[in-house]
């Protein structure tokens, strides 16, 4: 395999799988431990920079950039004109030191064109979780946590230290305030603008009562909790299943650091 890939000054590339070691520069790890490991797909005009640790089976489409640090897992499919590592667009530091300021992305995304990923300001880590679907066009922006199976809907805008979590939707052209929660399994409809969170499996339609994201509870297995989940979102009723208490609880947990109110 031949390796393409415009290097900027200072990059520390890090493969985890086999390449023609001519075509870098430093230490390669031995290619007789990686011999069943899937190759990295990376466009010619693809630029990386900076600390850039890829797992295996990636595919980085035209025009792309990513600048460290950064971690990338493993079969992510990132799209042309995807900006990763960009620093945060915070107001009250617009040319802050994002040097070392790192980015996570996990396992199994799809990252479509023109979306943008920027470094955390304020916390640790700016994360995109496992099998998300990040669609054209969507701001992820500092110190946002995204946690797996979310699915971002085009031209979508995240305020800065935003938690979407687990299965959360959000449909084309929404806007989330700064340190908003989105709850695990909920959907927000396209064109909506939160100024508060939203708490797990609601569907939330502006200037609408609240409902049940019932499309949530068949794709992702609660049917046989239904009648519990309609009373939690509707009534603010208290779990008593496990699996859906603790859901809510780490929902309340993130709401607290928010500071905001729930729909």
């Amino acid at each position: 395999m031949q390796l393409y890939l415009r290097l900027l000054r200072g990059a520390i590339i890090h493969f985890i799988y086999p390449i023609d070691q001519r075509s870098i520069i430093g230490t390669i790890k031995s290619p007789t431990a990686f011999t069943n490991m899937k190759p990295n797909k990376i466009h010619s005009t693809a630029i990386l920079e900076g600390k850039v640790d890829l797992g295996e089976g990636n595919e980085i489409g035209p025009y792309a950039v990513i600048q460290g640090p950064v971690s990338i897992g493993n079969d992510n499919w990132i799209g042309s004109h995807v900006t990763i590592g960009a620093p945060g667009q915070d107001t009250r530091n617009p040319r802050y030191d994002s040097s070392n300021s790192r980015i996570e992305i996990g396992d199994n995304n799809i990252i479509r064109e023109y979306t943008g990923i920027q470094k955390p300001c304020y916390r640790d880590i700016t994360r995109v979780g496992n099998n998300v679907f990040i669609m054209q066009s969507v701001h992820i922006p500092h110190d946002a946590i995204i946690q797996d199976h979310v699915v971002i809907t085009p031209m979508v805008a995240l305020g800065g230290i935003s938690r979407i979590l687990k299965g959360a939707n959000l449909a084309m052209g929404c806007t989330i305030h700064q340190y908003g929660v989105v709850g695990q399994y909920s959907i927000v409809a396209m064109g909506s603008a939160l100024t508060k969170n939203v708490r797990p499996f609601a569907k939330y339609i502006p200037n609408k009562p609240i409902g049940v994201n019932e499309y949530a509870l068949a794709k992702f297995g609660f049917e046989d909790i239904k009648e519990e989940i309609f009373a939690y979102v509707m009534d603010n009723a208290k779990p008593n299943t496990p699996h859906l208490a603790a859901l809510v609880l780490e929902f309340e947990d993130m709401c607290k650091d928010s500071d905001r109110s729930t729909y």
